[in-house]
C-alpha cells in the first residue's frame, strides 16, 4: 500500500503570538498574481500550531506541518524553528 504520510502539507511562517500553552499563532503569507491586472497581492493566513516544548517565541520563522485535529482550531504542528527572532 502507498504511504499517505507524505501527502501532508508543509508551510513556512512567522510566529506572532506564543502566549498560549503549547500553542503558537503563525502567519503564513503567499503572493498571488492578479489574473487581469498582473499586480501581486499578498494574502496572509493565521494558523494555530502545536508547540510541544514551548520553544517558539514571537518573531521566529518556523516550518509547520498538517496533522490530526488537536483542538477546535489547531490542526498544525511545529516541525522546526528555521530562524530565531533578533
Amino acid at each position: 500500500m502507498e504511504d499517505k504520510r507524505n501527502l501532508r502539507k508543509e508551510r513556512i511562517g512567522v510566529v506572532t503570538s506564543d502566549s498560549m500553552d503549547k500553542t503558537v499563532t503563525v502567519i503564513v503569507s503567499r503572493r498571488v498574481k492578479h489574473p487581469m491586472y498582473g499586480k501581486f497581492i499578498t494574502y496572509t493566513t493565521k494558523l494555530h500550531a502545536h508547540d510541544e516544548k514551548n520553544d517558539c517565541n514571537s518573531g521566529d520563522t518556523v516550518k509547520i506541518m498538517e496533522t490530526r485535529p488537536m483542538s477546535k482550531t489547531k490542526v498544525w504542528r511545529v516541525i522546526e524553528i528555521l530562524e530565531r527572532a533578533k
